[in-house]
């Protein structure tokens, strides 16, 4: 299994899960032009993807799913509830599920996983295939004990690194805004990222990515500054990911305790 990011912030967002023959997108919120852009730099064009998975409705993460899916036949897996903001009816064909639903696209297994964010019937996704499992969890404002049991034994995590609080306390957004993205249905920010990592299951963990992080209210910096309290990630390969040009592909492989072993000797 490999993963890769068209780009990671909040204007716009896409995250590519391949394994085997298959390759998903999950979201797109960029111009039809800039993903295909955006694709091509990754190796890939728009006829290689199997399906575009959606989290919500928010335009940095739908606003070029229908336009993409329209004009290259690629089917849309999202939640009723996303379906029923009817920004996807032009698409191809939608293929909706619950929240809390699994299903396969070709040769990975999906899992649609609810979280806390203000939107209709909101979805974050876990992969697996082949004995990996991969995580994408963005776009929420709280950790509920369900998403630390289902995040578990991740081989690789895409996990939200929105804002420090500091940063939005002082920052020009308007009052209602800053209470919003600060609130239990808003975004992660980096102290809530780095107690999730110290509550689920990192034993298989290999790569640890930090998205969606702010232009305005968040750094690099401050975001590595939190992870420093997570001592569980001494042995986890750590990528920031931006907003421009997202993360190259990344592959995941198995925990193998006897190779770790030797490569420590």
């Amino acid at each position: 299994m490999r993963f890769a990011s068209l780009g990671s912030g909040s204007k716009g967002n896409g995250t590519l899960v391949a394994s085997g023959d298959t390759c998903l997108l999950v979201d797109c919120g960029f111009p039809l032009k800039e993903s295909i852009s955006r694709l091509s730099r990754l190796g890939l064009t728009p006829e290689d993807l199997d399906g575009i998975l959606v989290t919500h409705e928010h335009s940095d993460h739908s606003s070029g799913v229908s336009a993409l899916s329209r004009r290259y036949s690629i089917p849309v897996f999202l939640s009723h509830g996303t379906a029923a903001s009817g920004l996807f009816e032009s698409a191809h064909q939608l293929f909706c599920f619950n929240a809390g639903d699994d299903f396969r696209v070709g040769d990975i297994r999906v899992l649609g996983l609810p979280v806390p964010h203000d939107a209709r019937e909101p979805v974050q996704y876990r992969f697996d295939c082949n004995e990996l499992a991969l995580g994408i969890l963005t776009d929420l404002g709280s950790i509920t004990p369900f998403l630390v049991n289902a995040y578990g034994g991740c081989t690789g995590l895409l996990l939200e690194f929105n804002h420090e609080p500091e940063l939005l306390r002082r920052s020009a957004y308007p009052a209602p805004l800053k209470r919003r993205v600060g609130g239990n249905y808003g975004h992660l920010n980096n102290q809530q990222a780095a107690r999730f990592l110290q509550q689920v299951d990192t034993d298989s963990l290999r790569i640890l990515v930090a998205g969606h992080l702010s232009q305005q209210n968040n750094t690099v910096e401050f975001a590595r500054e939190a992870l420093r309290e997570v001592s569980l990630l001494n042995s986890v390969e750590v990528v920031m990911a931006c907003q421009s040009e997202g993360f190259d592909w990344i592959s995941l492989s198995a925990f193998d305790p006897v190779a770790e072993e030797l490569a420590s000797a």
